[in-house]
């Protein structure tokens, strides 16, 4: 009951916290609107990029609309191949949001499985999880998927990369960010374990895994949450990078890394809006995401603000 009403609190002066804070409003809506406009791109989106009949390559390279030479069909241009950029942005965030939040999601649940059990359990198992994570500590995630990426591409049949590309990167992702899911939440199990309520339930009898699931996991939620708020923003960040280099999604698939390295190969011709509107898009996205996550992590730690 007391854990019950400790939550109620929390929940209580978080949403106090967030009106009373015009940036971290700012910052929701933005990420409210990328979400929306993801989801929503079929319908939002003035053309599908993923339709070979809906573009043609005569509208290539024009200008956005209020520019002298733009054209009224096409709000902020067009790239190299006639697609219309903004819905090309319009999937390409959907496919950004859709990879990132798969990520997060896998790199949560191997992280904070490993980290459970290390931090209830101890001993060798403890000693090996945290061994691999210092390792990987060591690398940079960048470093860490692509090493994974050129794994996939050597064992994987020829003729199925494009087809489980998508699942290749959201694996190497997940597989880049688990660390700090796991090392968070072994530190906080390892203060947990040690309670009263941990201790009634081994003498109860309970499986280790319903205490760790049921008993554990809900009272360490708060720190690991932010972490996912956080690697969002840099699973977002990794996927437009790997794509910006050529061995994320397929070339010919609209999002905004390919069109942020497209953008730069014509940015000296004068086709400036091609890397300078889905460059800003990503900026504002992962800004305001961060934004997110400093504001839980300042109301869950109280010692910050």
């Amino acid at each position: 009951m007391l854990e019950y009403w400790r939550r109620v609190r929390v929940e209580n002066e978080m949403l106090y916290l967030f009106l009373r804070s015009p940036v971290a409003q700012i910052a929701a809506l933005i990420a409210l609107l990328s979400i929306l406009g993801a989801l929503f791109a079929p319908l939002v989106a003035p053309t599908n990029p993923y339709d070979l009949a809906s573009f043609d390559l005569l509208d290539s390279f024009l200008p956005p609309a209020w520019t002298p030479d733009g054209d009224a069909r096409f709000l902020i241009g067009t790239d190299d191949q006639g697609r219309d950029l903004l819905s090309s942005i319009l999937y390409g965030t959907r496919l950004s949001l859709v990879v990132g939040l798969s990520s997060v999601v896998f790199a949560a649940i191997l992280g904070i499985s490993l980290g459970l059990a290390a931090g209830y359990f101890g001993g060798r198992f403890d000693a090996i999880v945290m061994r691999i994570a210092d390792v990987q500590l060591a690398l940079p995630a960048i470093l860490t998927a692509l090493l994974i990426d050129g794994l996939a591409r050597g064992v994987l049949p020829r003729e199925q990369h494009e087809d489980l590309q998508l699942v290749v990167l959201t694996v190497a992702i997940g597989l880049s960010l688990w660390v700090n899911f796991a090392r968070t939440a072994r530190a906080s199990t390892f203060v947990e374990r040690n309670k009263e309520y941990v201790q009634a339930a081994e003498i109860m009898g309970l499986h280790p895994v319903r205490i760790m699931v049921i008993g554990i996991l809900p009272n360490i939620l708060g720190p690991l949450m932010v972490i996912g708020t956080i690697d969002l923003a840099v699973a977002i960040l990794l996927e437009a990078t790997l794509s910006f280099l050529g061995v994320g999604v397929p070339p010919n698939t609209p999002s905004l890394g390919t069109l942020i390295r497209i953008g730069t190969e014509y940015i000296f011709s004068g086709e400036w809006w091609i890397v300078i509107f889905p460059s800003m898009t990503l900026i504002i996205m992962i800004v305001s995401i961060n934004i997110l996550g400093d504001f839980f992590r300042a109301v869950l730690n109280p010692r910050l603000r």
